[in-house]
């Protein structure tokens, strides 16, 4: 519950970042992204004007400057621009970590609550100093609406918007239907074959034998104080096939041969219900916006 009310004050706090106008103090040339020849005769800048630096040096003037930003400020940016930079490699980081080493099959079961409490914290700060980096920098809603740096910017915000509002449905209507399965009463079947579907139900909650596949076979590893509540690690849940999750493991297949086997797993297809195949798509959609992010951040820099 409390993640569920996070994530809407995150979404509700990025609204209001969206709507409030801007205003900051930044030479023209790094609001822009121009190189220095638009508005000096001279290319490494300085000297006489041109006509489009002319034009502008008229428009500052007619308008009222800006304060000079005091040392509290530039501390306060500082502060901002570390925290928002530190942040978004550890959020990014644990996206690519779980997209491409772990699979967010992992995580059909149930959405693990490390990797939840890191994306509800990651959002909180990047929309906070998020919108403190854009106050200092954006001076005008011209500049933002039409300026090279502005248009990326937003670009920038619409994409972590958009992850905001993905990370919200997953978290409110998707990830409670992925552990659905999980509250179903267990019926042990009459044979000892287990199709996904019934492996799901053996997850070592409230009670619940805890049982697992690996390579095609059923063990049980209810006895073994690892796998308290059905987690092994605070990573590997049971009541799923962990055969590809097991070849990361630190041990070879030896301490899950050590185990009860009681069945084997159904070979036979499994067709994905519609809530898991959202789940997916959207997982795989939030990797491609980590990459369009970082491309848009060489576009600021190296563009």
């Amino acid at each position: 519950m409390r993640m569920k009310r996070a994530l809407l004050l995150i979404l509700f706090l990025s609204c209001l970042w969206c709507a409030a106008p801007a205003s900051a103090t930044e030479i023209y040339a790094q609001q822009t992204g121009k190189s220095c020849n638009v508005c000096h005769l001279d290319p490494a800048g300085g000297g006489e004007l041109t006509a489009a630096g002319k034009e502008f040096a008229a428009s500052r003037t007619a308008k009222s400057e800006a304060p000079a930003m005091g040392g509290v400020a530039k501390v306060v940016r500082f502060a901002a621009g570390y925290l928002h930079m530190l942040t978004a490699i550890l959020w990014f980081g644990t996206i690519l970590y779980v997209h491409l080493v772990l699979k967010p099959a992992y995580a059909a079961g149930g959405l693990p609550r490390g990797e939840v409490r890191v994306g509800v914290l990651s959002m909180a700060v990047m929309g906070v100093t998020g919108a403190l980096l854009t106050h200092f920098r954006v001076t005008s809603l011209d500049m933002l609406l039409h300026t090279r740096f502005g248009v990326l910017l937003l670009i920038k915000i619409s994409l972590y918007l958009f992850m905001v509002l993905s990370a919200t449905y997953v978290v409110l209507f998707i990830g409670p239907k992925l552990k659905a399965k999980r509250r179903e009463p267990v019926a042990l079947p009459a044979g000892s074959e287990l199709t996904v579907d019934e492996l799901g139900s053996f997850d070592g909650k409230e009670g619940r034998p805890t049982w697992f596949a690996y390579d095609g076979k059923l063990y049980d590893a209810s006895a073994s104080r690892l796998w308290k509540q059905g987690v092994h690690m605070g990573r590997h849940n049971s009541g799923e096939d962990l055969s590809e999750a097991l070849k990361l493991a630190p041990h070879g297949p030896e301490k899950v041969l050590a185990m009860p086997q009681v069945g084997t797993l159904s070979a036979g297809p499994r067709k994905a219900p519609l809530h898991e195949r959202v789940f997916f798509f959207m997982a795989y959609m939030n990797l491609s916006i980590v990459f369009l992010i970082v491309l848009i951040l060489s576009l600021w820099r190296w563009a």
